[in-house]
């Protein structure tokens, strides 16, 4: 029998509830009171991946608030609208729904490229943006395009997902397996630990899901030739005005660290790189204390350098 959404719902220093924007129902968990932080994650993993930063924000004086985003965990698996424009849309109105006007922003993987079309998209609602292991989408197309040896052959995986069918299946089979190999190559040494991959395999089998996760790839990749790829692309030329944080793993074997590198070129506002040591594409979980170090240093600077 198939996990289902219950799942989802781990105990903690932290609440559940749901939170409807554009029409969509999404699952969201906070902790704090204070400033919102909007905590997106990437694939393959779920609003769990930000356990560690729920509690270290809330301490520090913030109301942080992590997502299952639109086809994951415990939100609704619409069968379309995995579109970057369209998921900026809906993490925008989930920021409004949360009664604030704006917030500070923090996305890996996913997360982190859905955080920087928002900044460009919706500018208004972003106070900050955090960026982890996340370049900006037009980097990371140059890259596919002009890093053949780089880039492109560490994304090959993902050429493998835009098959119809098979890749959700083999993410789902054998106990979601596929889904800890890939946390465990994409990793530095020492992560993840077998029971933490074990909750990420069985979150990936909860039905839909698999798919879901899928069509983020699937739109990004086919909609390179379209014209609502060329006209996203375009739109991505608005300067971020919002101060950037940019991190990322030294070891990240999925996003490599000179396709993230240059992203700054977008940002009109203070921006600052870090390379995380010994860290892969998974730094807010595999070095979470030098993470929310580099986090809350930054978000405790008033102006931070350029």
């Amino acid at each position: 029998m198939a996990p289902d959404e219950s799942l989802v719902r781990i105990d903690g220093p932290w609440e559940h509830r749901s939170v409807h924007a554009g029409g969509t129902r999404f699952h969201v968990v906070e902790a704090g009171e204070g400033p919102l932080v909007l905590l997106l994650h990437g694939f393959p993993q779920f609003w769990w991946s930000w356990r560690h930063q729920l509690e270290s924000l809330s301490a520090a004086g913030f109301r942080a608030v992590a997502v299952d985003l639109r086809g994951y965990g415990g939100s609704d698996k619409p069968p379309r609208g995995y579109d970057l424009p369209t998921l900026a849309g809906d993490a925008a109105g989930m920021i409004r729904a949360l009664g604030e006007p704006s917030g500070v922003v923090v996305g890996h993987d996913w997360g982190g490229l859905l955080g920087w079309t928002m900044a460009a998209r919706h500018p208004k609602v972003v106070r900050r943006l955090v960026a982890v292991s996340a370049p900006h989408p037009r980097r990371l197309r140059a890259a596919l395009f002009g890093d053949l040896r780089g880039q492109l052959k560490a994304s090959r995986y993902a050429l493998g997902f835009q098959v119809p069918m098979l890749p959700e299946r083999r993410l789902a089979r054998r106990e979601g397996a596929l889904v800890g190999r890939l946390l465990d190559r994409w990793s530095g040494p020492s992560w993840p630990e077998e029971s933490v991959a074990r909750r990420y395999q069985d979150v990936f089998r909860i039905p839909h899901v698999a798919h879901c996760s899928l069509e983020y790839y699937r739109w990004f990749f086919r909609s390179q030739f379209r014209p609502d790829g060329l006209r996203f692309a375009r739109q991505m030329r608005a300067e971020v005005e919002a101060p950037t944080l940019q991190l990322h793993g030294a070891l990240d074997r999925c996003i490599l660290p000179r396709t993230a590198q240059g992203s700054g070129r977008y940002v009109a506002a203070p921006y600052r790189w870090r390379l995380l040591e010994g860290a892969g594409h998974f730094p807010h979980e595999e070095r979470p204390e030098h993470f929310n170090s580099e986090l809350l240093g930054w978000l405790a600077d008033p102006e931070p350098e350029r």
